[in-house]
């Protein structure tokens, strides 16, 4: 396992015109890599220094406070160091990460609202964060608009129509959501097991990433590969880095890549596990990311699209609930995910 240089990722351009290039150059980047930049992207680099603000702003609150908003059976709310393990084969703790997950609201009145991960937000009180909400909520709609508008790139970029993925049972209740990151200054150790996040691709359909600048994440475009070679990816100002999701993949039949990517924390000194444990006791303020997950209806069934499979090239993967796929990848991932969801029900 090793690390060689920088990646060099296309940067998609959304205020180009012309929009065949712009499918072009985005069949380039799924092809090879899965991960591109995008800028233009109509969120002002000013709105996105408010929301890395309320993001620090959350995470320096003391712990006792940050727990009020635990993250519940619908996976919203706050995850503390160490509770989500994204590589659990190679991690001795978990991500060395804390999080913040943030959906599409669902009323209690909704017939939605006993579905899996669906029902209201949990947020931070207005008397100690009173412009958090407001905040948050702004973000998801500029990112999911984001979203939508890339997907329908992908569409071109797969020599389909551009409303491919409009159709309904798709997309017009996607599983979509913020999540904020912080990850304190503590110095990864691949070989002892040590991540600020471990290694993994995300679940559904793609996902936009903005960084406070910090470098730390890396890619593996060769996932099976015996001896794996990451690659750092350099944050780009007033960009976002895009990825691809195992359900494109899936829609694909692996044409388009859900790369194996994991986030490096680099700090100044390395500990043993026993004084580690001693040392994220303290909140330790390094570098945050605020990832955007867009992903398809719940109960959307994936399935190889037809241009994507042919005799010579049948569909690698059977159908699948785009819903169960998230919620299994929560079950392996997430500490004691299964009790708190099972509220839900109880």
């Amino acid at each position: 396992m090793g690390v060689a240089g920088a990646e060099r990722l296309e940067c998609v351009d959304l205020s180009c015109p012309d929009v065949e290039r712009l499918a072009q150059q985005l069949r380039k980047a799924c092809l090879e890599t899965g991960f591109f930049y995008v800028v233009n992207h109509g969120i002002s680099e000013e709105f996105m220094a408010q929301v890395f603000e309320q993001s620090r702003k959350f995470f320096t609150l003391p712990l006792e406070e940050k727990m009020k908003v635990y993250q519940d059976e619908n996976v919203r709310g706050y995850t503390p160091i160490f509770d989500e393990k994204l590589d659990p084969a190679k991690q001795r703790l978990g991500d060395a990460k804390e999080g913040y997950y943030i959906r599409r609201e669902v009323s209690g009145s909704d017939p939605r609202a006993k579905d899996p991960l669906q029902g209201p937000n949990q947020w931070p009180s207005p008397d100690t964060l009173p412009e958090w909400k407001q905040t948050m909520e702004m973000y998801f709609d500029q990112a999911e608009k984001l979203s939508r508008k890339l997907i329908k790139l992908i569409a071109l970029a797969l020599e389909l129509e551009e409303s491919f993925f409009d159709k309904p049972g798709m997309f017009d209740h996607a599983m979509a959501a913020v999540r904020l990151l912080h990850y304190p200054a503590q110095a990864s150790n691949p070989e002892e097991g040590f991540f600020g996040a471990g290694a993994h691709s995300d679940y559904g359909m793609l996902t936009l990433l903005a960084s406070d600048g910090v470098p730390g994440l890396q890619i593996c475009k060769e996932k099976d590969a015996k001896e794996q070679v990451w690659t750092n990816v350099q944050p780009l100002k007033g960009a976002f880095i895009v990825n691809l999701g195992d359900m494109l993949e899936r829609w694909t039949n692996n044409l388009f890549r859900s790369t194996l990517h994991r986030v490096l924390n680099y700090g100044v000194e390395r500990y043993s596990v026993s004084k580690m444990l001693d040392v994220f006791r303290i909140v330790m303020d390094y570098f945050r990311q605020i990832a955007f997950f867009m992903g398809p209806n719940f109960d959307c069934i994936v399935e190889c699209i037809p241009t994507c499979c042919s005799e010579l090239n049948p569909s690698k993967f059977p159908p699948a609930k785009s819903g169960d796929h998230l919620l299994g990848r929560y079950k392996v991932t997430h500490k004691d995910y299964e009790a708190v969801a099972n509220r839900k029900y109880t």
